[in-house]
């Protein structure tokens, strides 16, 4: 077990009852556990929760490990994680405009995605990668979050956000070949995004994902998906999640760490950014009517 997860295990046992007023002990994996609540509806910040519920139930989004179209009780699901985070942002264009222009000074204005500024579980217009589903949640490669944002030259950008809390990976060869038959031909593309081809290095987690994400960033702005012509990969990680950040699972990429192993093969290495929850709000901090969240995500995730 990593230390970060272990530490963020016992930091929500410890903010719990005075937090959630929730007394834990909740069913994960058949047995009562102290960091997974008794009510999981709980687990999203009161401010969104009902809207939230409506949006997943509304959108045929899944939530991980939910039961009864409520989202699970599990305290360090990173889901969960980046809805409280982001689901704000959904209906209000002056926070959503302030975090994208923190991403990019040129980005001027953010756009609707779908009803709101925000749209989780995004899977594209159409089954770009050719996977066998085209269902969030369901063998897809699908984003936790996009966000569009305009620039100063009225350019459409996609923001491709993807959220990890506790996670942390072995070095595990995912290569198979149903896997091959739909990647490695996008891989080898010329016009792909990356730069090293040797296929078999991106088949290790979080490569895996990043590459499927990549992939599927790239298929978006070929297809002038939602009119946009340029995209960003957003990592979204704690700083003190070390088991994550510095372990280079793939034999054959190298870097002092997972931001910089991904760079050094891509074309174009200034499309992908790692940046840790916190850094990514503050460009909210100032606001006063975002105060609230502000101290939410402060006393459980900062």
């Amino acid at each position: 077990m990593g230390n970060y997860r272990e530490q963020e295990r016992q930091k929500a046992i410890k903010i719990r009852d005075a937090l959630f007023r929730d007394p834990g002990n909740g069913i994960f994996f058949g047995k009562k556990r102290e960091f997974v609540l008794d009510k999981p509806i709980l687990n999203l910040w009161k401010d969104i929760r009902e809207d939230a519920l409506q949006y997943f139930e509304k959108n045929g989004i899944p939530w991980w490990l939910g039961k009864n179209k409520e989202p699970t009780g599990h305290l360090l699901s990173s889901q969960i994680a980046c809805v409280n985070h982001l689901y704000l942002l959904r209906r209000r264009k002056d926070l959503a405009t302030a975090i994208l222009n923190g991403l990019d000074k040129n980005i001027t204005e953010a756009l609707i995605v779908d009803t709101g500024y925000v749209e989780f579980e995004f899977i594209g217009s159409k089954p770009y990668l050719g996977e066998k589903s085209w269902t969030p949640g369901a063998n897809c490669t699908s984003i936790d979050a996009v966000m569009i944002g305009k620039n100063k030259k009225g350019q459409k950008i996609f923001f491709l956000i993807e959220w990890k809390y506790t996670e942390y990976y072995s070095s595990e060869d995912k290569y198979i070949s149903p896997r091959a038959e739909v990647y490695d031909h996008l891989i080898e593309d010329r016009d792909s995004p990356f730069k090293n081809k040797n296929v078999r290095v991106y088949y290790f987690e979080p490569f895996y994902q990043m590459m499927r994400q990549t992939l599927l960033a790239w298929k978006l702005v070929e297809s002038k998906d939602h009119c946009c012509s340029d995209y960003y990969h957003i990592h979204v990680i704690p700083d003190e999640n070390k088991e994550l950040l510095e372990k280079i699972t793939s034999p054959g990429l190298e870097g002092y760490n997972i931001s910089e192993a991904w760079k050094n093969i891509l074309k174009n290495p200034d499309k992908y950014k790692t940046i840790s929850p916190k850094e990514l709000l503050s460009p909210s901090s100032e606001m006063i009517d975002n105060q609230s969240l502000l101290s939410y995500l402060e006393k459980r995730y900062w």
